[in-house]
């Protein structure tokens, strides 16, 4: 299979929506209601800009079309689109903390590809090459299988009000780079 890994642009938005969509409802809709899934899209699981103005989000595209999205940031904030309230730009000290492994969505037709890893290699290998020794990442329960297998540790599921009544679990990890 032949795909190519690019930085996000701005002008990509729209299809990243449209495709955090698609995964979210494809891929999660094994571990999450439809009520939860919805709820995330509203928050939890969007387009973050500030990883794409930062140069550190990246998608994979098939034939010109874009099939999987993902990054890693330097900034405080552990997960969330620009809809999520609670958001912290700081910028983190890769000498303290670990750097943050963010947004990964796969549309549902190119999973377990080896896509994923191709992305998370990537934002490894920039949190690296930015002096961070460590990553740490907030799961989906999907998405903690592949971490898991790439050498992620957590199993503590944790519970996030979306709102409304609405909660969901995340599984907190984390990563040494070597």
């Amino acid at each position: 299979m032949n795909f190519s890994l690019r930085q996000a642009t701005l002008q990509d938005i729209p299809v990243l929506e449209r495709l955090i969509k698609e995964s979210a409802r494809g891929i999660a809709a094994q571990d999450y209601s439809k009520e939860q899934i919805e709820a995330a899209l509203n928050g939890a699981w969007g387009v973050d800009t500030e990883l794409i103005h930062d140069g550190t989000y990246f998608v994979v595209e098939v034939e010109g079309s874009i099939v999987a999205c993902g990054g890693w940031s330097r900034r405080k904030t552990l997960f969330g689109g620009d809809k999520q309230a609670d958001r912290q730009s700081a910028v983190l000290d890769p000498t303290l903390d670990a750097a943050r492994i963010r947004a990964f969505f796969v549309h549902p037709e190119w999973a377990r590809k080896g896509i994923g890893r191709t992305i998370l290699q990537r934002c490894e290998d920039e949190a690296k090459a930015n002096g961070f020794r460590s990553t740490e990442l907030m799961a989906t329960l999907p998405g903690h299988r592949l971490y898991k297998a790439l050498g992620y540790i957590g199993d503590e599921r944790i519970e996030f009000q979306l709102g409304n009544g609405v909660s969901i679990e995340f599984i907190p990890m984390k990563k040494k780079l070597s």
